[in-house]
C-alpha cells in the first residue's frame, strides 16, 4: 500500500485566462507562487504536530513541467529532499489547442472543437494525446511510484487532467464524457493505492487557501453552452 498526497500545481496566468496549457511550460503567476508557499506552511503544520507525524510524507515527486516544479520545490526544500521529476505525471497533450482559449479554438479549429466536444476517449485532435492513452500513461506512472515507494506516503505535484484520471479510476467511471469533479489549483487530495484499487481518502482540500482570491473555474460540462 502507498499513500499519495496528490496536489495540482498553483495558478498560472493561463489558468486565469482559461487557456489550454497542456504541455507548454507556463510558469506560476504571483497567486500561484503564494499558493505554493501556503502548501509549504500546510505541510510544515503536519510535520510539527506529533499526533500526525506518522502520516507525514517524506519525499516529493513532481511533473517535470515548470508550473508543477515551482509548486513542488518549496515542499521538497521543507522535507530536506531533492524534488524528483517524472514525465509520466505531465498534463495531457492537447495538440493544436495548446496556448489557445475557447474563443480562439472556435475561430481557428472549429471542426476539431466540435469533434472534441463529444469527449470521446479514443479521439485526439491533431498533435494531441487521446484520453485513453493519457489515462494509461497516468496509471502507469502511479503504479510505478506505488511499487517503488511501497508503504510510504509521497507528495505528488501534478496537473488537473492527471487528477481527473485518478478520480475516474478510483470511482470506476468511464473515460468518455466531460470532467465531473472539482480540481482546484494547489488543492490537496489524498489517495491510497493497493495492488487492486485506488481509494480516495480526501479530495479538493483547500483550507490553506481560504482567504485567497477566488479561483478561475474550468468546467467541461459548460463548454457546449
Amino acid at each position: 500500500m502507498t499513500e499519495f498526497w496528490l496536489i495540482r500545481h498553483g495558478e498560472t496566468d493561463w489558468n486565469r485566462a482559461l487557456r489550454f496549457q497542456g504541455q507548454i511550460d507556463v510558469p506560476l503567476n504571483d497567486i500561484g507562487l503564494t499558493q505554493a508557499q501556503r502548501l509549504r506552511h500546510r505541510l510544515h503544520q503536519t510535520l510539527t504536530q506529533p499526533s500526525r507525524n506518522d502520516r507525514a510524507p517524506a519525499r516529493v515527486v513532481s511533473s517535470d513541467l515548470l508550473r508543477a516544479r515551482q509548486t513542488a520545490e518549496p515542499l521538497a526544500e521543507l522535507l530536506g529532499q531533492p524534488c524528483e521529476t517524472d514525465v509520466g505525471l505531465r498534463e495531457q497533450c492537447f495538440g493544436v489547442f495548446e496556448g489557445l482559449d475557447v474563443a480562439q479554438i472556435k475561430a481557428e479549429h472549429a471542426s476539431h472543437w466540435q469533434r472534441w466536444l463529444d469527449f470521446d476517449a479514443d479521439h485526439a485532435v491533431p498533435g494531441a494525446e487521446s484520453t485513453r492513452d493519457f489515462h494509461a500513461r497516468v496509471m502507469d506512472a502511479l503504479t510505478r511510484l506505488a511499487e517503488r515507494f511501497a508503504g510510504e506516503r509521497v507528495v505528488v505535484v501534478t496537473h488537473g487532467g492527471v487528477l481527473d484520471m485518478v478520480w475516474r479510476q478510483a470511482h470506476r467511471l468511464s473515460l468518455h464524457g466531460p470532467r465531473v469533479c472539482d480540481i482546484p489549483n494547489a488543492g490537496m487530495n489524498q489517495v491510497r493505492q493497493t495492488p487492486d484499487e485506488l481509494h480516495i481518502l480526501q479530495w479538493a482540500d483547500t483550507q490553506h487557501l481560504h482567504d485567497m482570491p477566488p479561483q478561475p473555474v474550468y468546467r467541461q460540462t459548460q463548454l457546449k453552452a
